[in-house]
């Protein structure tokens, strides 16, 4: 089960903009692989619409309809995967996460999910120029071990992902995060360049080749408006020069090596797909 919201946990609408990519992406090949819609939550549960308010649209018939916020939860089958995946995306919540978790991790249980990866984007001071690094994190010990991830040691404030993911440990359910950083300076939405990197780690995760040629696109576009903002502006110039000095100062050639080492493993997945 793969799980994005908007809000709190999506800076930038990077973690909402990787999990929309990975739903969508497959509808181009032949056969088309589409997701299909399992359920959706009831919004009267859950959302406070006066935060998150519903949206009036008029279609091609002048008729008019409300589109009111809620979560949904997709399947998606590939082949290149020895199971199906479960999309569950929305806004976050407003109100009574206990039970709405409750809810979307029954179904999970409903469903024999056996793993639930969680995707996040925040904000950060890091330069848009370099490599975004996503942090990949577990809370139980031996999930960590399993899958070769790094063990949370956050403390402080959390939105409805660690809420999810303190239910997956009750439960004995594995649970991973991924977070990416979106730079503050330029957080506008959408940030593909972050949605790009979460994808990238999704492949690294789940072993599976994603395909992303449109995403990668965009990513350089997203890279190069920046870059001529920047120039624009003597100040925010050097300040991401700061920030370059501050990233490249703290990539030690180990992190460079794995870096190149992953991306060699995910184009040895896309040539076998071919």
């Amino acid at each position: 089960m793969v799980i994005a919201f908007s809000g709190w946990n999506d800076a930038g609408e990077g973690a909402t903009g990787a999990v929309n990519h990975l739903m969508n992406v497959w509808s181009d090949l032949s056969p088309k692989i589409l997701p299909v819609l399992i359920a959706d939550v009831d919004p009267e549960e859950f959302y406070d619409f006066q935060v998150n308010r519903p949206r009036v649209f008029t279609d091609e018939t002048s008729t008019r309809s409300i589109t009111w916020p809620t979560t949904k939860i997709y399947g998606l089958s590939l082949a290149s995967l020895d199971r199906d995946l479960v999309v569950v995306v929305g806004e976050e919540p407003s109100m009574r996460w206990k039970s709405f978790t409750q809810e979307i991790l029954d179904l999970a249980d409903d469903l024999e999910v056996s793993m639930v990866v969680t995707v996040g984007s925040l904000l950060a001071d890091i330069p848009h120029s370099r490599p975004i690094s996503v942090g990949i994190t577990a809370a139980n010990p031996t999930t960590a071990d399993r899958f070769n991830v790094e063990i949370s040691n956050y403390e402080g404030p959390t939105g409805i992902l660690g809420v999810i993911h303190d239910e997956c440990l009750r439960r004995k359910i594995d649970g991973v995060s991924l977070w990416a950083p979106v730079p503050h300076y330029a957080s506008g939405a959408p940030s593909p360049k972050v949605s790009l990197a979460l994808i990238h780690a999704l492949e690294d995760l789940l072993a599976i080749s994603i395909p992303q040629d449109e995403l990668e696109s965009a990513s350089d576009a997203w890279e190069s408006e920046i870059d001529d903002l920047a120039r624009e502006d003597s100040d925010v110039a050097d300040y991401v020069k700061a920030l370059e000095e501050s990233k490249d100062a703290l990539d030690i050639p180990e992190v460079s090596g794995e870096m190149i080492a992953k991306e060699f493993e995910r184009y040895l997945r896309r040539k076998s797909k071919d």
